[in-house]
Parts: structure tokens; C-alpha cells; sequence
């Protein structure tokens, strides 16, 4: 059973920092990809960065604007990181990790693009 489970959201001062962790489990692919999204209640989701591993590669999005980093842990292909640096108040949302269970080639896909989601992280921006 495909799992994903987000972590490190909470409490933040405009100007922190905050890293967010998303570990996924339950299926053994040869191509996939895992892509960060972030949410506001009555807005659609709004991808952020990804990884791919079908092409290897690390990909953002407008929407990380310099502010956001994603990384993968050394030792497990299934545990991503994004960081979130010099958080503003309109960084406050959901953030959501999914998983693309077939290629993905070299770009970001859309939401709809992706096949199972996590239950989310938030993150709240308040000083």
C-alpha cells in the first residue's frame, strides 16, 4: 500500500526557516517522481518543486522563488526534503508531497498529473 507522510510543518516567524520532510513507502518503481505542492483554502494546489527519478534531476517551479530548496536523502530515494527559507506570511498554506507512479520525465507535472497524495503539513506564518 502506497503511503506518503509529510512532516516539519508548524509555527513560523516571517524571516525562519523550516524544512519539510515527505516519506513515501509501499511500492517498488523503477520510474517515478515525487513533486511538493502547497494549498490555501479556496485556491487550487500549487506545485512547487519535484524530483524526478526518471531523469535524475531536481526541478523547481516560479513558485519556489529562490526561497525554496528540494533534496533528497542520501540514503533512501523515497525521503524528499523541501526547505523553506525566508518564510513570508503568503508561504502559510498546506504543503502536500505526491507521488507520479510512472515516468515523469523532466518536468514538474500538474497536479492531476499525480497519483496518490499525502495528508499534508502546515505551516503558519505568524510573528
Amino acid at each position: 500500500q502506497v503511503q506518503l507522510v509529510e512532516s516539519g510543518g508548524g509555527l513560523v516567524q516571517p524571516g525562519g526557516s523550516l524544512r519539510l520532510s515527505c516519506e513515501a513507502s509501499g511500492f517498488s518503481l523503477e520510474y517515478y517522481g515525487l513533486g511538493w505542492f502547497r494549498q490555501v483554502p479556496g485556491n487550487e494546489r500549487e506545485k512547487i518543486a519535484c524530483v524526478s527519478i526518471s531523469a535524475g534531476k531536481l526541478l523547481y517551479t516560479d513558485s519556489a522563488k529562490d526561497r525554496m530548496s528540494i533534496s533528497r536523502d542520501n540514503a533512501n530515494d523515497k525521503l524528499i526534503y523541501l526547505e523553506l527559507m525566508n518564510i513570508k506570511p503568503e508561504d502559510a498554506a498546506t504543503y502536500f508531497c505526491a507521488l507520479r507512479a510512472r515516468y515523469m520525465g523532466s518536468i514538474c507535472r500538474s497536479a492531476n498529473d499525480y497519483d496518490y497524495w499525502g495528508q499534508g503539513t502546515q505551516v503558519t506564518v505568524s510573528s
